[in-house]
């Protein structure tokens, strides 16, 4: 099959997109332990820069806000300098990246934070996983539930992080609101039972999330500002009774924002693509903008959907990870490397930045 809708160039609002394929947030724990980006971020960002947009791994918007071991910040000046060189090599190969803001509540574990204190979340109630540490996976232990009186504090570190985010050159930022991190855990009922005005009805459990989203905007702009959402994955052991009410409510709030994109996950991560009643790209015409379609897309399917108007852009990871020029094979019909999985999370360069880009010989033969 061609793929001429997805090397179309696209235009996202003020940022100009080379072509529609999008490389997603891949967490590679690969920062120092203090999260600081590494030269070899420099290298594999820019491998991946003929992409039409790079979205960053989640970063870490405070200490709080870490889950994982291993990944990066944008939190201090440190973070800020070492950001700053990625974005300038992914800008020097003609590429425009964003930054993902991250907070992930209670998918922690104290050995992650500041002083061992517990993770924090809505509510006191510990989600059925282990924790990725610096000493190996660790059972998650029962978070603290947040303050009402807090949660200023933590918009503040989202608008701290985009600040920084606009010092360290990025093109824009996408808001982590999936997954089961912070902000999910406030939408939905599995995670959220307070009996405040953040908790109980669906327009309750919308308030934090939306605080956080008009805080944002209000530093780089909607229109530099997007979101990415999984209506019905079940990650990090979160769950709904009714997401099609909640996910409908906030993505009209959502729309009414003018963000520049919506970004959702159909599906369960790295699952099924159709596993509910509930359809989670339907909320595409809820959204008045961009939607970026993602979860176990292949070229073929990117462009089949492109074709009936059901997405804008088509979000890639793992073929990202083994292919850093994937848009050049997709242009060629070339085969597309696997990558191999024992190297997704820390280590150093390999399987990170020695997945090799085609030879101009294999170029000129997938071309004839």
């Amino acid at each position: 099959m061609k793929h001429d809708r997805l090397l179309q160039p696209y235009d996202l609002g003020p940022i100009s997109l080379q072509n529609r394929v999008v490389m997603a947030p891949l967490t590679r724990s690969r920062a120092t332990s203090d999260g600081v980006p590494k030269d070899m971020h420099v290298d594999y960002y820019r491998q991946r820069a003929s992409a039409g947009l790079i979205i960053t791994e989640a970063t870490n918007i405070s200490p709080e806000g870490r889950g994982y071991a291993w990944t990066p910040g944008i939190f201090n000046d440190e973070q800020v300098a070492a950001w700053k060189k990625v974005t300038d090599a992914v800008h020097e190969e003609g590429g425009k990246i964003v930054l993902q803001l991250w907070h992930v509540g209670r998918v922690s574990h104290p050995d992650l934070q500041p002083g061992g204190a517990l993770p924090v979340a809505p509510s006191a109630i510990a989600p059925a996983m282990q924790a990725f540490t610096e000493g190996g996976m660790k059972d998650a232990v029962t978070p603290r539930a947040l303050d009402a009186g807090e949660l200023p504090r933590v918009v503040a570190d989202f608008v701290k992080a985009t600040e920084n985010s606009k010092a360290a050159g990025f093109d824009g930022v996408e808001i982590h609101s999936a997954n089961g991190y912070l902000l999910d855990q406030f939408l939905r009922d599995g995670a959220n039972r307070r009996t405040d005005e953040f908790g109980g009805s669906i327009e309750n459990r919308l308030r934090f999330p939306l605080m956080v989203v008009d805080a944002v905007t209000k530093v780089f702009g909607p229109e530099r500002t997007g979101i990415r959402i999984s209506p019905v994955s079940p990650a990090n052991d979160l769950k709904d009774s009714d997401p099609e009410a909640v996910f409908t409510a906030y993505v009209k709030e959502l729309s009414a924002r003018r963000l520049a994109y919506l970004h959702v996950i159909e599906g369960a991560t790295r699952g099924d693509r159709d596993p509910h009643a509930f359809k989670a790209w339907s909320l595409r015409k809820l959204f008045d903008g961009t939607y970026m379609g993602n979860n176990n897309y292949t070229p073929d399917l990117a462009e089949e959907r492109l074709e009936k108007g059901e997405i804008d852009l088509a979000c890639f990871g793992r073929p990202f990870i083994s292919n850093p020029d994937l848009v050049e094979r997709i242009r060629l019909g070339a085969p597309l490397a696997e990558p191999d999985e024992k190297t997704f999370y820390g280590g150093d360069e390999t399987g990170y930045t020695d997945y090799p880009a085609l030879t101009e010989e294999e170029k000129r033969r997938y071309a004839a």
